[in-house]
């Protein structure tokens, strides 16, 4: 298949397997989680439980006493990447022409060189982190097929976009195609993976702090 066949390909019948098992795994997850439940809590509340659930999804975001002055990279990276990914895949103008027309409405773009330098850094702070996996024996030990599938199909968006945004390729036809595929195998990893948290984290961060606050505990 040619550059030219596989970019269209990608852009029509890939783009719509891939957001239709993306769109299935997150529904199916969903109702997973709405399955298990919970046994009903007979207790008095002591509390409101709304105040504390919002307070715990904002401190659970932020570095614990200590542990940005023990694992630096760790929590810096972490802060650095997420954001960087978004800003890219949000604030690229080309993005926010694609996004437009699915949305029917779009925002103001960054500069392509600001693009470049968020792009860049995040590439390299997603690198060093899998370094620090790999050399870090607690973390070589605690992490699983699952951790390194995530990082990888995280990872190829942003540096195949990179490489196209940059015309590093012999065709760029090609270039953005296998960009494009990239992003689509990232959206059928999702709701199967670790990577699921970008749905849940909240969620799950105000369930915690809400059940404390009912008791009257604070986090």
């Amino acid at each position: 298949m040619s550059g030219p066949e596989l970019l269209l390909w990608a852009r029509g019948t890939g783009l719509q397997i891939a957001v239709a098992i993306f769109l299935f795994g997150l529904l199916a997850r969903f109702v997973e989680l709405w399955l298990l439940g919970r046994k009903t809590d007979l207790s008095v509340a002591r509390a409101s439980a709304v105040g504390p659930g919002l307070r715990t999804v904002v401190s659970r975001s932020l570095p614990m006493p200590g542990a940005l002055k023990q694992t630096p990279l760790v929590f810096l990276g972490g802060y650095v990447f997420h954001l960087g990914f978004l800003a890219t895949l949000l604030f690229y103008v080309p993005h926010i022409h694609f996004l437009r027309s699915i949305l029917g409405f779009g925002w103001p773009g960054l500069p392509p060189f600001l693009i470049d330098v968020i792009g860049l850094v995040t590439i390299a702070t997603l690198i060093a982190l899998l370094v620090q996996r790999f050399t870090d024996p607690v973390r070589r030990f605690l992490s699983r097929a699952d951790d390194y599938v995530a990082w990888t199909v995280t990872f190829l968006p942003l540096l195949s976009g990179y490489v196209a945004f940059h015309r590093l390729g012999t065709d760029y036809t090609l270039m953005l195609a296998l960009h494009i595929l990239s992003v689509e195998l990232l959206l059928i990893v999702i709701p199967f993976t670790k990577l699921m948290h970008m749905f849940t984290f909240a969620l799950a961060r105000w369930y915690n702090g809400a059940i404390a606050g009912r008791k009257g505990v604070r986090v």
